[in-house]
């Protein structure tokens, strides 16, 4: 078990030191671990989670209306998000997950960041109070939510990366069809989006190719921004 020394820099990444140790590692343990995992702690966190952005977004000076509020707060804890968030954080680097699982890049899956970023809310709302899990949201999601603006959450995946790349004069990134399964009218394709000067690349699958592609870069901007230390997430 990771103890408090190998914990020291995400507890300051995060901004809080945990009493209970036990609830971080649980936090951060997959189900393809072991029979104690971080699905009930992810729940507990995406609750609180959740109320903590809607008190923000309310509280802000600039009045939106309920549907700005609604599309604001779905953005802001959706996977891509929170997904984002943990790359920034390296959260992959603490993840307990099983061999099959790191193998397949489930320590860099986007669902599997996701849940366990909420699973560590979750953990230290049980290791001292709502108050004190509400400034670690706040603290984590500061560059997010500094200069929050509706038309922030309107780039699709694609065009996000492309633009990234562009912006540090690399090559446009090359997407390939590695395999489709299925009947001919449930097809699920996965592409491959690589990026050669950066040696980075990821898989994504869709109903569709373009659906794939999509998924597919989505999963490579988490790796660029951080192979880039790129901390502006919109």
């Amino acid at each position: 078990m990771k103890n408090k020394k190998n914990f020291a820099d995400l507890e300051l990444a995060i901004c809080y030191e945990f009493s209970d140790y036990s609830l971080l590692k649980t936090a951060l343990t997959h189900r393809s671990y072991g029979p104690v995992h971080n699905e009930r702690l992810e729940f507990l966190g995406d609750s609180v989670l959740n109320l903590a952005i809607t008190f923000f977004l309310y509280s802000m000076k600039e009045k939106f209306s309920e549907g700005e509020l609604h599309k604001l707060k779905s953005n802001l804890v959706c996977e891509k998000t929170l997904s984002r968030i943990a790359m920034d954080i390296s959260l992959f680097n603490y993840l307990f997950i099983s061999e099959g699982e790191l193998r397949n890049g489930g320590n860099m899956r986007a669902s599997i960041l996701a849940d366990s970023l909420e699973a560590v809310f979750g953990a230290v709302l049980i290791d001292s109070s709502y108050a004190q899990t509400v400034k670690v949201i706040n603290f984590i999601y500061g560059p997010t939510l500094k200069n929050i603006k509706l038309d922030s959450f309107n780039k699709d995946p694609k065009s996000e990366l492309q633009e990234i790349l562009q912006g540090k004069k690399l090559p446009v990134p090359q997407y390939e069809v590695v395999s489709k399964s299925g009947a001919d009218h449930d097809q699920i394709f996965r592409v491959k989006c690589h990026i050669p000067k950066l040696n980075i690349s990821s898989f994504g699958h869709g109903s569709n190719r373009k659906a794939a592609e999509t998924k597919s870069a989505q999963m490579v901007i988490d790796q660029v921004k951080f192979k880039l230390k790129i901390t502006k997430y919109w």
